[in-house]
């Protein structure tokens, strides 16, 4: 009996394969990558073509070990990595520390975990890819290349432990560029003039409808003016323009766009998507999650129609074969799709349920016709003024994809979209119930959400469907970048309204401006090391360069470049300008100058330091020692004021008296917290602030604090000391010598005495050395 080893690259990929295979088949995981680049010299050797140093990690050595011994044994070792550029390096890397050998060596693919898909890859084995290889080589090379180099040179001039990236930086610099759009844009107001109409037909039923004016006056005086012309103005209909309309059903998803839309319409990140996904087609519900391909196989292709018919009937059908415009996307041969489209629910949870719902109806709509719709325009005179209102309806005729899946862009069309208009004939006259001027403010252009910047980023040629997910989380994990939520400013606006009556009122309103929700928002350290970048290596942060290098590395893939030429012709120039960057730049600190102190007569200045932006009060030449203190969250460098800035100073401030001893409020390592008889208690997010709150409701912050402290208190016991049971955000717990013990289910806290305490760390303590329990058993006292 043949003897037969699959390797794939994760345990829950193993286990679903081996579902699917006979007992000739043993199938093991390697856990990833079972070699890295050493860390010396950048693990590549520079001198030797660029050739990497690879070593075999700590916590990878008892896995190759198993591996190889398996091997050994096998008359076949099947190479089951997944079929991109890094599963192919993954199998090269196992071919060469395994020392397989061809004959011996399998190549197998497959873009889902069916049986199907799996028996198919056997019977057409081929060999590791090496082209594939190379390009991912390069790509890793590269990479370190950058990023060992530009680090350092950041830790010198900027601040310490700070990082950078081939993709990374460019990432940073559109969010950059995006913020610096923002803090410079100057707002300004319009007048947009809405007119409701009622109609009548022959059978006296009355219908309303909205009409808008094309055009926006600059001032509420001129907004006034046309107002006072439409008093007791004659409307007519002088023209009805209906012509019919259609929309096409989405592409299936690939990486970016499932990305996106899992962002915008289920709030995931893109880190969360891509999770989810991974463990949806390791699990064998959907095919193959890292793609940019928008191919359908035929079989997909026939089960969808399958479906579509049944649930929708025949007119509801149209087969579409999307072309994929990236030019890496043969790398993978379909889009993402499910691995069974008739099963409506997979997933083991609800997360992965709702996942694999977005999926299945995006590829069951991409298969279905085109919505088919009606579009209205009535245009309306006015007798008194040149100008027209028009009014806009729309009408769907046929429904098609729409009765399956509709994009997150539509609905927001259809949340302040176009209704349906009543009945009209060219010549009525509708009665103006009302027209109102309102007030409307020009709008910033908007931060970058993580959906909205993976568009850019592949609108731009940058990364991969690989990389998307790294690079976004990368640049919030190494603090250039925060995902906020804003709540936004109450603004005053203007509403001018000639009613019914064609009396004239003018009055202020309140909205809320400027709401934004999980945004990517840069910090002045983003701002400080991109401005940097941008003077030193300004073609690094090219983002023409960066779209094409992941050309080049398509050519390795393809065998068209050598990747050392690629990386040599790259790197010699990039090193001399790293080295003359080192000896002749200036330090970067994005310091600004705000004006002087007028109580002290000092300069007062913002600048990064060593733990992050800051004002300083001095020189720092001078004799005297300069006066610090950190920036606020909401504060930059580059737009906060010289009063702002003093402000920082008057922390921590004496607020008053309580209990003959003096309160502060401040701000610390852990946030805002008044202080009172060396104890500290946090301020309320978005409720306080250390710089305005008053002695009563520190006070009663104090008590709040006091109470929690006290209800959390279930025993002290005076013997042995420091030994107590308190109440816990997850239940009762005995705490001592600064060590937490669960108490078990079964005991009352309440009845515990000093003895129980003690034998319940025992035990514990045991259990936690040996991994198992020993000892007596713990008295119960109910």
């Amino acid at each position: 009996m043949a003897v037969n080893l699959v390797i794939v690259e994760s345990p829950a990929k193993a286990k679903t394969i081996e579902k699917f295979l006979g007992k000739d088949f043993t199938v093991k995981s390697s856990f990833g990558h079972i070699r890295d680049l050493s860390k010396k010299n950048f693990g590549i050797d520079i001198e030797n073509g660029y050739k990497p140093r690879y070593i075999i990690p700590d916590d990878k050595k008892k896995v190759v070990e198993d591996l190889d011994k398996s091997a050994k044994k096998a008359d076949t070792v099947w190479l089951a990595t997944d079929e991109d550029r890094e599963g192919e390096a993954i199998a090269w890397h196992l071919f060469e520390v395994l020392d397989l050998k061809s004959e011996k060596a399998k190549r197998i693919v497959f873009h889902e975990i069916t049986k199907e898909a799996i028996m198919k890859a056997i019977a057409n084995p081929r060999h590791v890819n090496t082209e594939l290889v190379d390009a991912q080589q390069a790509r890793r090379v590269l990479d370190r290349l950058v990023g060992f180099e530009l680090s350092p040179v950041l830790w010198k001039k900027v601040k310490p432990s700070l990082s950078a990236g081939r993709v990374q930086s460019v990432a940073v610099r559109l969010l950059v560029e995006r913020e610096r759009e923002i803090l410079s844009f100057k707002s300004s107001s319009s007048f947009r003039v809405t007119a409701f109409f009622e109609t009548e037909n022959d059978n006296n039923k009355r219908s309303e409808f909205k009409a808008e004016l094309p055009k926006r006056f600059p001032t509420a005086d001129k907004a006034l003016e046309f107002l006072k012309k439409c008093s007791g103005a004659v409307y007519t209909i002088t023209g009805i323009n209906t012509k019919p309309s259609k929309k096409s059903p989405p592409a299936p998803f690939t990486t970016s766009t499932l990305q996106q839309e899992a962002g915008r319409k289920l709030g995931f990140s893109v880190a969360r998507t891509m999770s989810l996904a991974q463990r949806l087609y390791e699990s064998g519900k959907i095919t193959y999650m890292r793609t940019d391909s928008l191919n359908l196989s035929d079989s997909a292709l026939a089960a969808a129609a399958g479906i579509i018919k049944s649930e929708f009937g025949d007119k509801y059908v149209k087969i579409r074969k999307y072309k994929t415009k990236s030019r890496g996307a043969q790398e993978a041969h379909e889009a993402i799709r499910p691995t069974y489209p008739g099963n409506k629910n997979e997933g083991s949870n609800s997360d992965e349920q709702r996942l694999y719902e977005l999926i299945r109806k995006r590829t069951i709509a991409s298969q279905m016709s085109d919505a088919l719709m009606e579009k209205t325009n009535v245009t309306i005179s006015i007798s008194n003024a040149e100008e027209n209102f028009i009014a806009s309806g729309e009408v769907l005729k046929f429904d098609g994809f729409l009765k399956v899946y509709t994009e997150w862009a539509d609905e927001d069309q259809e949340e302040n979209g176009k209704g349906l208009l009543p009945p009209m004939q060219k010549g009525d006259h509708p009665r103006a119930l009302k027209i109102n001027a309102t007030e409307r403010f020009t709008q910033h252009p908007p931060r970058y959400t993580e959906a909205s910047l993976v568009k850019k980023l592949e609108e731009l040629g940058i990364g991969r469907p690989s990389t998307y997910a790294p690079t976004i989380s990368n640049i919030q994990n190494r603090g250039y970048v925060a995902r906020e939520d804003r709540p936004g400013k109450e603004r005053k606006y203007t509403v001018i309204e000639l009613d019914s009556s064609n009396n004239v009122t003018e009055n202020i309103q309140t909205e809320i401006a400027g709401k934004e929700k999980s945004k990517l928002v840069p910090n002045d350290i983003a701002m400080v090391v991109n401005d940097f970048l941008m003077t030193h290596f300004n073609d690094i942060l090219d983002y023409n360069f960066t779209a094409s290098v992941e050309k080049e590395f398509d050519d390795i893939a393809e065998g068209k470049l050598s990747w050392p030429e690629m990386i040599d012709k790259f790197y010699t120039p990039f090193h001399k300008k790293v080295e003359e960057t080192l000896e002749t730049s200036q330090k970067r600190k994005g310091e600004r100058l705000l004006g002087v102190d007028p109580e002290r007569g000092k300069n007062v200045y913002v600048k990064i330091g060593r733990f992050g932006p800051m004002a300083q009060i001095g020189d720092s030449d001078s004799e005297e020692k300069p006066r610090f203190a950190a920036l606020r969250k909401d504060q930059r460098l580059e737009t906060i004021t010289l009063k702002e800035a003093l402000d920082l100073f008057i922390l921590p401030r004496k607020i008053g008296e309580y209990e003959n001893k003096d309160v502060y409020a401040g701000i610390g390592r852990f946030g805002p917290y008044i202080r009172h008889d060396n104890k500290f208690v946090s301020l309320k997010k978005d409720i306080d602030s250390p710089y305005t709150i008053e002695l009563d409701r520190a006070i009663e912050l104090i008590e709040e604090k006091r109470k929690t402290e006290r209800e959390k208190i279930v025993r002290v016991f005076d013997k042995p000391e420091g030994l107590s049971v308190l109440k816990g955000r997850w239940g009762p717990y005995i705490s001592y010598k600064k060590k937490n013990y669960k108490i078990p289910k079964d005991i009352d806290p309440s009845k515990l005495d000093s003895e129980d305490c003690l034998e319940i760390i025992e035990n514990q303590q045991k259990k936690r050395g040996k991994g198992k329990s020993s000892g007596s058993k713990t008295r119960t006292k109910k």
